[in-house]
C-alpha cells in the first residue's frame, strides 16, 4: 500500500512540475509557456528571398556559381537523355502535359534490363506476387496478406506501362508505394520483367518471328 501511495505521491508531482513549467500554452495565462526547445518555434534560417546583408545582391536566394556542374545523371530514354526533375513520361509514367499514361516503356528493353527487372522483382515484388507472377507470395501463404493480384489477369495485361509504373511508384489498395526504395530506372526494369512474364504465360506461337517458329519444327 505504501509503495502505491509514494508511486502516485511522485506521479503528482512530477505532473505539477511539469504543468507548472508548461502551463496551458498560453490559454489560461498572460506570459507564454515556458519553452524547453525555443529553436524548434524559431528556427535559425533564411526564408526564399528574405533580404540578407551576407550577400552582395542583398537577398536570401542564390543561383548556383557559373560553371556550376549537376550532380543528378540523366536516365537514358529511347527519346534521348531525361533529368529526374523533368516532367517527362520517364519519370512521371504520364504523356507530358496530360494525366494520359504512357503506352510503353520508355526504356531501351534489352537483356540487361530484363535481368535488372528480374533481380528488383525478386526482391520487391515476388513476397507478395510470387516469383511467378501470379499472386501466390509467401505473405499470402502464411496469411498476412489473403488478397494479391495476379499478374496475368487481363485486367493488368491490358494495363499501359504508365498506369503500372504508377501504382509501383505510388500503391493502391493494400500495396504499399515502392516508389522511395526504388529508382526510376529499376521501376521500368520491373515493368520491362512484369510484361515478360507475362508472355512466357499468355503468349502463343502467332507471337514467334518466321525464324523462331521454323526452331520449333
Amino acid at each position: 500500500m505504501r509503495v502505491i501511495i509514494s508511486i502516485l505521491l511522485i506521479g503528482a508531482a512530477i505532473g505539477a512540475a511539469v504543468f507548472g513549467m508548461l502551463g496551458l500554452q498560453g490559454s489560461q495565462m498572460r506570459k507564454p509557456p515556458f519553452e524547453l526547445f525555443p529553436d524548434m518555434d524559431r528556427q535559425a534560417k533564411l526564408r526564399p528571398q528574405e533580404p540578407f546583408h551576407f550577400f552582395t545582391n542583398g537577398i536570401s536566394s542564390q543561383l548556383p556559381p557559373a560553371g556550376t556542374v549537376a550532380r543528378s545523371q540523366p536516365i537514358e530514354t529511347v527519346s534521348g537523355e531525361v533529368y529526374r526533375f523533368e516532367d517527362s513520361p520517364v519519370n512521371t509514367g504520364r504523356i507530358a502535359g496530360t494525366t494520359n499514361y504512357v503506352e510503353t516503356n520508355p526504356l531501351v528493353v534489352n537483356a540487361a534490363l530484363l535481368e535488372r527487372g528480374r533481380d528488383r522483382f525478386d526482391i520487391y515484388c515476388a513476397p507478395c506476387h510470387g516469383r511467378l507472377g501470379d499472386g501466390n507470395g509467401i505473405t499470402k501463404k502464411i496469411g498476412v496478406m489473403p488478397a494479391v493480384a495476379n499478374l496475368h489477369d487481363q485486367r493488368i495485361v491490358e494495363m499501359t506501362d504508365g498506369e503500372i509504373f504508377n501504382t509501383v511508384t505510388h500503391g493502391k489498395g493494400l500495396m504499399g508505394a515502392v516508389g522511395p526504395l526504388l529508382p526510376t530506372e529499376d521501376r521500368w526494369a520491373v515493368i520491362a520483367y512484369v510484361r515478360a512474364l507475362q508472355l512466357s504465360w499468355l503468349g502463343t506461337t502467332n507471337d514467334l518471328t518466321a525464324g523462331q517458329s521454323a526452331a520449333l519444327k
